[in-house]
């Protein structure tokens, strides 16, 4: 196949098995796999019928028959893999957060530049047709003058003492949990779809379970957090993290209201959004006459009633990433760039729950997420 690219994934959990699932579907050949031992290696070569085992991740990443890196393992290790990648001449899409540091994410981002890598950070929820539709009506003017921006990102996967992972570490996880795991998700979106950018924040992270599972393993990140922020377009907003909310599985939710409407979209139910006026309300529904963007019609792939979700969003992020490889445009494609955003805003909301004061965001325009032109 004309332009083929085998990608090697480091790590074999849960985000492996998403990725190389979605290389796949765009067409794209999984070509090795490495983890944490050479013996889990050839267990998870087996399970996504990977053809090489790699005994280390290093050794994948220096293999010349590997053109592109995934990145699918514990936070820590993201800046060490993901700069020996780019160093080795690979494109890489490494998993965020891109490093539990704000300084190592600009190393990252400032290394990819340098050398001019294609990468990607699966900011995947960009990549559903409804989100599309909204970006296009907001900054086409429908919703007016942006007033608030505001929601959640609630799970429960954590919420009871005995529930453990890796991520609770700070060590594996990094000195942010909720917020840098999922919030920063919902500050990409925001800042995706309205093209306003989050200036100043005032946050507080809560540790609901100071220790869990076994005695004595203590938690130093947070299971909530909690933010009010500013942006540079004059809208205020707030945002609640919890991985501790009894029966909400993934469900991030935003309402961005204006001056002449509001627009509500809930990921647990990705196929149509909501359209709140004085006068009347609508539901639109993905597939069908309603959506009116050539980027959300693109996205499209089922007919209406048909409903596409999260590993169809990867997919169509994964397609875009490798079209990016080869060459092709990729609207909208997130990259350390964005990966380096959502790093600087980890930073501002720890430096604010520490201070008990609201703290300034750096500025940095990064070209995917603040891109003016709606296509």
């Amino acid at each position: 196949m004309a332009g083929l690219r085998r990608a090697g994934v480091i790590g074999g959990g849960f985000m492996a098995e998403v990725h190389a699932r979605a290389i796949r579907a765009a067409g794209h050949e999984v070509h090795g796999i490495a983890s944490s031992s050479p013996e889990s290696g050839r267990l998870a070569a087996r399970r996504l019928g990977v053809p090489i085992a790699f005994d280390s991740a290093e050794a994948l990443i220096a293999a010349d028959e590997i053109d592109v890196v995934h990145v699918c393992t514990p936070n820590a290790l993201h800046f060490e893999q993901a700069s020996a990648a780019i160093q080795h001449g690979k494109s890489v899409v490494c998993e965020k957060p891109l490093a539990i540091s704000e300084i190592d994410a600009e190393h990252l981002r400032r290394a990819a530049d340098d050398a001019g890598a294609v990468t990607a950070v699966p900011f995947v929820y960009r990549y559903y047709p409804v989100v599309r539709e909204i970006r296009e009506r907001i900054r086409g003017g429908e919703a007016g003058e942006l007033l608030l921006l505001h929601g959640s990102y609630l799970q429960d996967w954590l919420a009871n003492r005995a529930d453990t992972n890796w991520r609770v570490s700070s060590d594996g996880g990094g000195p942010s949990r909720a917020f840098a795991d999922v919030g920063v998700h919902w500050c990409d979106l925001m800042e995706f779809i309205t093209g306003h950018r989050i200036v100043r924040l005032s946050a507080r992270l809560v540790t609901a379970h100071p220790h869990r599972g076994a005695p004595g393993d203590r938690v130093l990140n947070e299971d909530m957090s909690l933010l009010t922020f500013e942006t540079d377009g004059g809208a205020a907003g707030s945002l609640t993290v919890s991985q501790i909310s009894q029966g909400r599985k993934n469900r991030l939710w935003f309402s961005f209201d204006g001056t002449e409407g509001s627009f509500e979209f809930n990921q647990e139910t990705p196929d149509s959004f909501w359209i709140g006026g004085i006068d009347s309300s609508s539901t639109v529904t993905a597939g069908t006459g309603g959506m009116r963007s050539a980027d959300a019609r693109r996205l499209s792939m089922l007919p209406a009633g048909h409903p596409q979700g999260y590993q169809d969003a990867f997919k169509a992020f994964m397609s875009d990433a490798y079209s990016a490889m080869m060459g092709e445009e990729a609207f909208g494609l997130p990259d350390f760039s964005d990966g380096f955003r959502a790093a600087q805003l980890t930073a501002a909301v720890i430096r604010s729950s520490e201070s008990q004061e609201w703290v300034v965001v750096p500025e940095f325009e990064s070209a995917s997420a603040n891109e003016r032109s709606v296509r």
